[in-house]
């Protein structure tokens, strides 16, 4: 009978101490690792505007990806500050479909009779979002077993949005990459009857081959868009010790920062007046594999 009580006061012994509460003295600890977010924007600057240059602001990433870095420490009891850096991009593009007009010397393009351009290079189109986030962050820690526990808090800092516009020519088409760009080809047989390609040029002679197309040499135009804005991002998480010195750690909190109207800069230089203010907010998911404590 002494035996099965002490057997018995071992196993829960044993049992308590896997699922023991945090002492209610301070506890100190901290982490590092890498850390992805992963942004649900309900908008994207501008939209309006990119979808009157000919772009599908949809085909920007959902959820937009800041990749970064995190760390936390335990400061007193159960607060516990961190930091946060990462930076993120899409993009969007297309190839305009360009039509020809004689100029007769009235400004733009005036109803004149029109035929399409059909060669190789069109003018192409490309939109590229770029976030930044830089914050510090502090949170109160609720001990639930040994190895888990729940947080909630707040990080706070600065951001930067960039929208670039890149317009330039002789990009070329997806379909006609695999066209012969100086003759035409035709599928035949070779001298073992195994198929074969042939390309043919067009020459004035034997001795003297025209030269092939070549895209005109347009200039390129980029406009960089900017804005600076203070974020704020409430949030709760949870954090799972899984190996002595490795943990995991997942939050959810909501995203939000203002840039406000005509603070946006042209090539980080020059303020438009007339910009509209912009807000980026959206749910935001963390994971974060961090060695520590």
């Amino acid at each position: 009978m002494k035996k099965l009580l002490t057997y018995i006061t071992i196993l829960l012994s044993t049992g308590y101490s896997q699922f023991d509460l945090y002492p209610v003295t301070d506890f100190f600890g901290g982490g590092i690792g890498y850390s992805p977010m992963y942004i649900n924007i309900d908008e994207f600057p501008a939209t309006d505007l990119l979808e009157g240059l000919g772009l599908d602001p949809k085909q920007f990433d959902t959820p937009f990806v800041v990749h970064g870095g995190e760390g936390f420490a335990h400061m007193t009891g159960k607060w516990r500050i961190g930091s946060y850096a990462g930076v993120g991009s899409s993009s969007i593009s297309t190839v305009t479909n360009v039509k020809l007009f004689v100029d007769t010397g009235d400004p733009g393009y005036q109803d004149e009779a029109t035929v399409d351009y059909d060669g190789n290079f069109s003018p192409s189109i490309e939109a590229k979002v770029t976030i930044a986030l830089g914050a510090a962050s502090i949170e109160y820690v609720m001990p639930v077993f040994q190895d888990l526990e729940i947080s909630a808090g707040a990080m706070m800092g600065l951001g930067r949005l960039n929208l670039s516009i890149d317009q330039y020519a002789a990009n070329p088409k997806w379909n006609e990459m695999f066209d012969f760009s100086y003759g035409d080809k035709v599928t035949g047989l070779d001298a073992d009857s195994n198929s074969t390609v042939n390309y043919y040029y067009a020459v004035d002679n034997t001795g003297s081959p025209i030269a092939g197309f070549n895209a005109s040499n347009a200039p390129g135009v980029m406009s960089d868009l900017s804005g600076t804005f203070f974020n704020f991002q409430p949030y709760v998480a949870v954090k799972w010790q899984l190996l002595d010195r490795v943990g995991l750690r997942i939050s959810a909190g909501f995203n939000k920062g203002t840039i406000g109207q005509g603070r946006w800069k042209l090539n980080s230089r020059y303020l438009i007046g007339d910009s509209e203010e912009y807000t980026l907010r959206g749910v935001t998911f963390r994971t974060m594999l961090y060695l520590g404590l």
